[in-house]
């Protein structure tokens, strides 16, 4: 049986999965990544639990994929800033190396990247019939994003095209961790909304989410401030889903896409974010109708990446 392989390097977890042409996953697993170990000990683990599976599959590996949480040579297979690994694992030659313990081709990709490609392969575009322009954004511990223009993911020279989180929404906002102002990723990403969750719950302006979490800021997320009930929070999630509808109406402008896909933790709050968002957008983007537009929550949610990792690998690293 040949199959492809499909990896999702985390700060804290790899996870792996062996696929089908198709994407029907037939086995995986998980390890943690222990990432202050380097770089070397990390693509070890990694090869040892593709080669795991593929041992306990009966498998013949064809391809990898492999997400990986920052900037990627793609031509190259070497990363080139994984800005919150130890190291940063500047110019470190992965595919080379997992090649050499692997025996197969070994293609690489930014994380939300590979995230749309999974959306774009196994999710909302596998519906479409004609080559697809979209976008998607991944709203989490930050705010990540990809690009497809008629059925091709769109890197840019250095592979960073996309990186829709860091449109500048509020000129004079918060500092972002990108070094800009008012980002959307520093208004509308799951640490900003909890951060004011956090600051109600002190105020004594969101008693029912305190009760909720205990009176501990650490249990304090966006699905827990919806769920309290309180007035308060849910100002703080439809401001956000402003914000966002802001961002999403700016790529509809640009771009005016098919689809605008949604993934990520955030996005998992559902209709209480998409139906702002998709109210925004009716509103602000005035130069076309927007009826044809669909604004939708990812059909692969937490899996879009590990199986954009498979797609990766499924096409040869031709994206």
């Amino acid at each position: 049986m040949s199959l492809f392989a499909g990896i999702d390097l985390g700060g804290t977890t790899i996870a792996a999965a062996l696929a089908d042409l198709d994407g029907r996953v037939v086995a995986e697993a998980e390890t943690a990544t222990n990432s202050h170990e380097g770089p070397a000990a990390v693509i070890h683990r990694i090869g040892q639990l593709v080669a795991d599976l593929a041992a306990k599959s009966g498998a013949s590996l064809q391809a990898v994929g492999m997400g990986v949480p920052g900037l990627v040579d793609v031509p190259r297979g070497v990363t080139r800033f994984l800005p919150n690994l130890p190291t940063q694992w500047r110019d470190i030659p992965v595919a080379d190396q997992l090649n050499s313990a692997l025996g197969c081709p070994v293609h690489l990709l930014n994380d939300v990247r590979t995230a749309t490609l999974g959306e774009l392969t196994y999710g909302h575009g596998r519906a479409t019939t004609h080559p697809l322009t979209m976008a998607f954004f991944s709203i989490g511990t930050g705010i990540g994003g990809g690009v497809v223009i008629e059925g091709k993911l769109r890197l840019g020279p250095l592979g960073a095209a996309g990186e829709l989180g860091h449109q500048t929404i509020l000129p004079d906002g918060p500092r972002c961790g990108c070094g800009n102002r008012g980002c959307l990723e520093s208004l509308a990403s799951g640490p900003a909304i909890a951060s004011e969750g956090i600051r109600l719950m002190r105020m004594g302006l969101a008693p029912k989410l305190f009760d909720l979490v205990g009176g501990n800021p650490a249990n304090v997320t966006p699905r827990e401030m919806l769920a309290s009930g309180d007035a308060s929070t849910r100002e703080v999630i439809d401001r956000a889903a402003h914000f966002l509808g802001i961002a999403v109406a700016n790529v509809v402008t640009v771009l005016h896409p098919e689809l605008i896909v949604l993934g990520g933790g955030v996005a998992e709050l559902g209709d209480p974010l998409l139906i702002p968002v998709r109210e925004v957008v009716r509103q602000r983007v005035g130069m076309f109708p927007t009826d044809g537009v669909r604004i939708e929550k990812s059909q692969l949610g937490d899996r879009a990446g590990i199986l954009g990792a498979v797609a990766l690998a499924v096409r040869g690293g031709m994206i």
